[in-house]
């Protein structure tokens, strides 16, 4: 798809008088068109496709218009063993449907062999011929440094007094004025929206009473799922819109690394039934069986032409449809894999970068899966941001009181070098918690997960938090322990708004959200998941904002050059200084204490007229007074609430951050930030 919004010669290209249908496949033998009633029940055409160039079946067929309703069927040789499962009797999803009537929903018989379990058509969705919205080409509105806030869309305003009814759980509920204006409050730069692609649940959900709440499972890789936009793309192409107004940038979370086409055991839903061995690398030395550097059955062959295709088309699809300003793509490296292999180099990752109108988008990749040589943190190119979990794990464990962590707490303050290091600017995009794994609040509240409800008897997602309890695992009346779990929150979060690079929080954490110890609570689509906005810790939301204004307004906090130490050119002062709570210069013997838990980070450019910024952190569980350096002409201030200052220093309570600025002597009170 061109930046003008022309289309490809796959899927249902609407004309001037009817339907081209185009469908790729090297391994079929025959292809159809199934053309269904407006309800999309009854079939009232099956229409053979003919043979093109290049493996493509196409047919034009006249009288056809928007809203026809359709899939495809496919015949060929039916043989598992060695990954082929060609089946007339499976209705199929067109790769490039643009939207479909009804969510999909699991059913054994779309798994049954060829020749038993009937036709499958009642049992599958329809594609759906539709026009799109055509959005101009505009440059993204997000800003490096930036806050990302992560958006799992139902869940978001599920409960949301505020929100109509109707609207609850939808991508249009984001366009409300009070979600914009809590969007607002807090700073976020952009919106990064969990899975929107119509998704299957895994099929050992129904039977469970449970279905998938995070959508990482997709069936296509363009048609939104109708629960969270009855009204097609159309509906993201406004909320963007509504979003880019308030200058909040749109970022996607995209699935390109298996479908819900699943194992061998899996159902046939598209690209299995296309052609199997095209779109899915196979076992080293099985083709009958799938690669699984996923963890979910099958393993997408980015390495094929075909597939390159259709990830790069579905990007200009939202791109030129709805404005999106950027992509997140789950488990990256299998984007990268070359023959099974990872490549910075690979194809895809190059043809992103190079692509018109993908080019100038913002990349971010979750630098891992669980295939060969799988963990690639700092090893995608240079225009990809990476989810940083070294960032998210030494903070946990520093904040927990584990020992010797001081050193790499600074690390991660300053941009992570040891992961990023090969240019001028940090790719990092840092966080504490994300929907994977605990929340914020959850962090301080159990040592352990509490996965029970998932119904895999607790042994599903990661045994190891870097959590700690306060004392009481679970919920607590004691005054005391509350306090002392705020107090962790705050720090947890204050010391990821002063941190370089990008910035991600997930939705709720600024308030205080609770899965109650579920740290894998992808098939929670309840109350569990649901953000409680009724209840929220407005106390903790206000501290967020807080934090958030501070960020935007303090140049040295946005900025996302690593910090090293040394002089800029034109500057009066280094880019940071590293000091004890003394005020003096962090030694080597400092660096490398065992119970060392406080440091202050002494931010160059931090304010309007060569003003400092200081980052005071107190990890003791003892309040601590900490001195800064002073200079003629200026004088320290509170930035925040929280230290408090007395003969030129700081008292800053136990476990907690603190920020000081240096502004003028001659300036007025009246003018700090």
């Amino acid at each position: 798809m061109t930046r003008d919004g022309s289309t490809p010669p796959l899927g249902a290209t609407l004309t001037d008088d009817g339907i081209r249908f185009g469908v790729w496949s090297g391994a079929a033998e025959r292809m159809w068109v199934s053309v269904f009633d407006a309800d999309g029940k009854a079939e009232t055409a099956r229409l053979e496709l003919q043979r093109e160039s290049d493996g493509v079946f196409a047919l034009h067929v006249a009288g056809l218009g928007e809203g026809t309703r359709y899939g495809i069927r496919a015949d060929g040789r039916y043989a598992p063993d060695d990954g082929l499962w060609f089946d007339p009797g499976k209705l199929l999803v067109d790769p490039y449907a643009l939207r479909i009537d009804r969510p999909y929903r699991y059913d054994a018989r779309l798994a049954a062999p060829r020749g038993q379990g009937g036709d499958s058509a009642a049992l599958m969705p329809k594609a759906v011929a539709a026009r799109l919205p055509i959005v101009p080409h505009a440059a993204p509105a997000f800003r490096p440094g930036g806050l990302i806030y992560e958006v799992p869309v139902r869940a978001f305003t599920m409960r949301h007094p505020g929100v109509p009814k109707r609207l609850r759980g939808t991508i249009r509920a984001l366009a409300e004025p009070v979600i914009i204006d809590h969007l607002s409050k807090i700073g976020v730069s952009a919106v990064e929206l969990m899975p929107v692609t119509a998704v299957m649940d895994e099929r050992h959900l129904p039977r469970l009473g449970l279905s998938n709440a995070w959508g990482y499972n997709p069936v296509t890789f363009m048609a939104l799922d109708p629960r969270l936009a009855p009204g097609g793309i159309a509906e993201l192409s406004e909320t963007t819109a509504a979003l880019h107004a308030a200058g909040i940038g749109v970022i996607l979370d995209l699935v390109f690394n298996h479908t819900a086409e699943s194992d061998e055991f899996g159902p046939t839903l598209s690209l299995r039934g296309l052609d199997n061995p095209a779109y899915y690398r196979p076992a080293v030395d099985d083709p009958g069986r799938y690669a699984n550097d996923t963890g979910t059955g099958n393993t997408l062959a980015c390495d094929h032409p075909v597939v390159q295709g259709l990830v790069l088309d579905s990007l200009r699809h939202f791109i030129v449809h709805a404005g999106i300003d950027g992509f997140r793509f789950d488990l990256a490296p299998v984007l990268g894999r070359v023959g099974g292999e990872f490549s910075a180099d690979a194809p895809l990752l190059q043809a992103m970068r190079q692509d018109p109108v993908i080019g100038d988008r913002v990349l971010i990749a979750e630098p891992w899966d669980i295939g060969h040589n799988g963990y690639r943190l700092g090893g995608f190119p240079p225009e990809f941001l990476e989810w940083n979990d070294r960032y998210r794990d030494d903070v946990r464990r520093f904040w927990r009181g584990d020992r010797g962590l001081v050193g790499a707490l600074a690390t991660r303050l300053a941009g992570s070098s040891d992961s990023f290091g090969g240019g001028a600017q940090t790719r990092t995009v840092n966080f504490i918690a994300a929907h994977d794994g605990m929340t914020v609040a959850d962090l301080v509240r159990y040592e352990r997960k509490h996965n029970e409800a998932n119904g895999e008897h607790n042994h599903d997602g990661h045994n190891e938090n870097f959590s700690w309890n306060n004392g009481v695992e679970g919920e607590s009346g004691d005054p005391e322990i509350s306090a002392e779990r705020s107090r962790d929150i705050s720090a947890l979060l204050a010391t990821l708004f002063a941190s370089r690079g990008a910035i991600m929080l997930t939705a709720g954490d600024e308030f205080g959200r609770s899965q109650r110890g579920n740290n894998n609570a992808y098939a929670q689509d309840n109350e569990l998941t649901w953000l409680d906005w009724a209840e929220r810790d407005v106390a903790l939301e206000d501290f967020v904002a807080e934090l958030g204004k501070l960020r935007r307004e303090v140049p040295a906090l946005a900025q996302v050059g690593f910090l090293s130490g040394a002089v800029p050119d034109g500057a009066q002062v280094a880019d940071v200084e590293w000091l004890t709570e003394a005020g003096r210069a962090m030694s080597d013997a400092n660096w490398h204490e065992p119970d060392r838990h406080r440091l202050t980070m002494l931010l160059g450019n931090g304010a309007a007229e060569g003003g400092r910024l200081a980052v005071m952190i107190n990890g003791a569980r003892r309040d601590v007074h900490f001195a800064l350096p002073a200079r003629s002409a200026f004088e320290w201030r509170q930035a925040m609430a929280g230290a408090h200052p007395g003969g030129g220093r700081f008292a800053v309570p136990a476990r907690s951050v603190s920020f000081a600025i240096e502004r003028p002597q001659a300036e007025s009170p009246g003018d700090q930030p």
